[in-house]
């Protein structure tokens, strides 16, 4: 496809998703434009998903560069992530560049951090919470102040990155849980899975979701 097409990424992105409707819901293959990760829990099935995903491409006459290619790894890095088994990671190298820096002094500064955590909120437990504060400062009509509360919710936003856990690549014929919360502020909720590594059970959460309550929403009941 030629350079300089406005549509072509998402022409080639519907192209990719059409060409692995099966691979995409079985969720062990990650498609993101030109990026492509299969993973698998054994030696065995990852050689015949490999096949699976090659004789595709060749099918639609598609070409690798082998110096970008990277096969067979434990431990991958990939937009932003790291690829370990069967759970991602949050790149520790693109988050030091984000923890290492001082508190944000404008607003183009808080909207390039905040921009950085929203990429990776599935991984934080109540990122609507946290980032209530901080959001409503990018606003064109609010005054760039960083008020105690303000410094108080950027420091737990940096903790929260800091230690957020691996989530586990899903697994969509195992069962999940799904445990919700809800407060003054906002909805929560988790989703965990049991899944076998190793031949050992493992459980970890696949995602975190947050939103904060909307105005209409504040006299709802809790049910």
């Amino acid at each position: 496809m030629p350079f300089a097409i406005k549509n072509a990424p998402s022409h080639y992105q519907r192209m990719m998703n059409t060409r692995f409707p099966e691979e995409l819901s079985e969720g062990w293959l990650i498609i993101y434009i030109d990026d492509i990760i299969a993973f698998s829990e054994t030696w065995e099935s990852h050689l015949k998903r490999l096949e699976r995903v090659l004789k595709e491409i060749v099918q639609v006459n598609m070409k690798f560069s082998l110096k970008k290619c990277h096969f067979s790894y434990s431990e991958l890095k990939a937009l932003g992530n790291v690829v370990y088994g069967l759970s991602l990671g949050i790149d520790k190298n693109k988050l030091a560049e984000v923890i290492l820096k001082p508190i944000p002094k404008t607003k183009k500064e808080m909207q390039s951090l905040l921009g950085f955590a929203g990429y990776y909120r599935q991984r934080i437990k109540d990122f609507a919470r946290i980032y209530k504060s901080l959001y409503k400062l990018c606003d064109k009509q609010t005054v760039y102040e960083m008020t105690e509360e303000r410094v108080k919710a950027y420091k737990e936003l940096k903790n929260a990155l800091a230690r957020a856990p691996f989530i586990l690549i899903p697994n969509w014929k195992l069962p999940s849980k799904l445990y919700i919360d809800t407060c003054g502020e906002g909805l929560g909720a988790v989703l965990p899975q049991t899944q076998i590594n190793n031949d050992k059970p493992i459980e970890g959460p696949i995602c975190f979701i947050s939103r904060q309550i909307k105005p209409t929403e504040e006299s709802y009941g809790a049910s």
